[in-house]
């Protein structure tokens, strides 16, 4: 592993993956992003799912998630020169993701995920090293529980970085999320 990780350093900085939708980018995603650039030169981070926006389960749009991105790891004093975000649309074709993927982005020798269906992809890609990502307090830090709290008015700004918290607020993010439960149907 070792050897590999200085093979790769030859041809250029370590670069890893770590994909996510982010609706909100929460604590537990600012915790992998600061664990993974431990290890790496440089993080590439993909906002999943891209075209998304206005529904329940992605309420917020590719431009407001890579906005809370910035927010977040600026305020945390991560140097913008370590990572990159990029936005990638689903083509929801399971066989071809992982080409779909790679054809958006830079050379990368490692991906991080927890996500079953994503490590999947990429063991029968074969192309990539895969690592997991130590969850901080899974069942709290989820954006699936952020967006449930905001719909039963319970507190959600403490699961978020302060400047997401401020960022959804602006946006009355709140709201939304709570106008798309009611008019929007799907999980």
């Amino acid at each position: 592993m070792v050897s590999e990780d200085m093979e790769a350093r030859a041809k250029g900085p370590l670069r890893g993956l770590y994909v996510g939708r982010y609706q909100p980018f929460h604590k537990g995603h600012l915790h992998a992003v600061k664990h993974i650039l431990g290890r790496v030169d440089q993080l590439l981070i993909v906002v999943g799912s891209a075209q998304y926006s206005h529904t329940r389960r992605n309420p917020f749009s590719a431009g407001e998630r890579i906005s809370m991105i910035y927010e977040a790891l600026d305020a945390a004093g991560v140097d913008r020169a370590r990572y990159s975000v990029f936005p990638v649309p689903d083509i929801h074709a399971h066989s071809l993701w992982v080409r779909h993927l790679v054809s958006y982005l830079p050379r990368f020798e490692l991906v991080y995920a927890n996500e079953p269906l994503v490590k999947r992809l990429f063991e029968e890609d074969g192309k990539c090293r895969i690592e997991a990502i130590p969850f901080l307090e899974r069942d709290r830090f989820s954006a699936t529980e952020i967006r449930q709290r905001m719909l039963d008015n319970e507190d959600w700004a403490d699961l978020v970085p302060d400047r997401v918290a401020d960022y959804i607020r602006e946006i009355d993010g709140v709201s939304r999320v709570k106008e798309l439960a009611e008019t929007d149907t799907r999980a």
